[in-house]
């Protein structure tokens, strides 16, 4: 077999990372066995035009469906709890108005490196 790659590794690094990450998730919040309050289902689709509507500017508003997908990709992976938790952070970022990722800013996006 061949060595890994650098960026095999890296991959393998970032799940194993999640792995933990999720792991750390369920001890500090455990899952509750009830099943009586369920949230109502929705889509990701109405997630992100919920999310957009709800940003401070239209800048932020852009950004909802990029953050959306991230936190959709790596959903699978994670429990639930900490899917919603995601969802509540992504809420707020979009919600202040002084929120601006790095590698962005007042001039526009960062050149693609």
């Amino acid at each position: 077999m061949p060595p890994l790659t650098d960026s095999q590794k890296d991959a393998i690094n970032q799940a194993i990372g999640l792995r933990r990450d999720a792991l750390n998730f369920h001890k500090a919040w455990p899952t509750l066995n009830s099943q009586d309050d369920l949230a109502p289902p929705f889509t990701w689709t109405e997630l992100e035009r919920q999310l957009a509507s709800l940003a401070a500017t239209a800048q932020n508003a852009l950004m909802a469906s990029d953050l959306v997908s991230a936190t959709r990709k790596q959903a699978s992976f994670k429990p639930p709890e900490m899917v919603l938790r995601e969802i509540l952070c992504v809420a707020g970022a979009l919600m202040d108005e002084s929120f601006l990722p790095s590698g962005r800013s007042d001039l526009g996006e960062a050149p693609m490196t």
